[in-house]
């Protein structure tokens, strides 16, 4: 099947850029069809119900656990889901969003939060990244239209100069000491359904959580993760950023650009 529209380029207007520079995040209608959506929905519900290695039943699960079925770099698994990982169309986005003059792959993740699958605690996604700037950005792209209840991503606005909380890895506390911090400094907190072909970008550093899915359908997301082309390396901080480097920009040396063979350049 051919997916003409994932080289297209998706028209961004200034407000647009001057909304996601100011809050560090924005949704956008209309990036897919409902075709492509549907297409993709089945070669990677395919794939990672073929990946899948989780056993353990939901109720005994940790919060984390409970949060999602995560699965990485699809793209190097089936050609076909490779087409929507490098598509020009997303990648053009993320570089005009963040305003860099091309952008690189980190990595790409399947999210499926099951059928009563639990919240994704407050978090901001860097904390996990040995990268040396914040010119970093996930495209989250939900398979389906997703209600309220399905548990859609949801925002702090503005929250990416925010301290505290950055240093906690995703969990119980997080969920609470992140919370508390947003309120009481009175960030705005967005919560949305997403329409059909609606997706949103999000840049490393901003809070962000989602809700349960209380119905009785997979909630079925596949993210991309995208990085300034001429991101460097930083020396890991954690345990979480020093398995990172190990695995999604192996080889590379710290204060190089990260341009190890799994992180493409995929626009400039």
């Amino acid at each position: 099947m051919q997916h003409s529209i994932l080289d297209q380029p998706y028209s961004l207007t200034p407000s647009q850029i001057d909304f996601y520079k100011k809050n560090a995040f924005i949704k956008l209608k209309e990036v897919l069809d409902a075709d492509t959506v549907a297409y993709f929905n089945q070669v990677i519900s395919a794939k990672v119900d073929e990946m899948n290695q989780q056993s353990t039943p939901l109720e005994k699960r940790d919060t984390y656990g409970k949060a999602f079925l995560q699965l990485f770099n699809l793209w190097r698994e089936d050609p076909k889901i490779k087409a929507l990982i490098f598509s020009k169309r997303l990648a053009k986005l993320a570089a005009t969003l963040m305003e860099v003059e091309g952008v690189r792959l980190y990595h790409d993740q399947a999210l499926f939060k099951e059928a009563g699958g639990g919240i994704t605690p407050w978090h901001a996604d860097q904390y996990y990244w040995p990268l040396a700037t914040s010119k970093t950005i996930t495209a989250w792209i939900p398979l389906q239209a997703t209600p309220l209840e399905m548990g859609p991503l949801e925002f702090s606005a503005g929250s990416q100069e925010v301290l505290t909380g950055r240093e906690l890895s995703i969990g119980d506390t997080s969920e609470s000491v992140i919370q508390k911090n947003l309120r009481i400094n009175n960030f705005p907190h967005l919560i949305e359904p997403f329409d059909l072909g609606e997706i949103s970008f999000h840049s490393g550093w901003v809070f962000h959580r989602a809700g349960a899915n209380s119905t009785q359908h997979m909630r079925k997301v596949m993210t991309v993760i995208y990085m300034d082309k001429d991101m460097t390396l930083k020396a890991p901080e954690n345990e979480g950023q020093q398995n990172d480097w190990d695995t999604w920009c192996p080889g590379v040396e710290v204060g190089c650009v990260v341009n190890s063979p799994i992180n493409p350049v995929l626009y400039e």
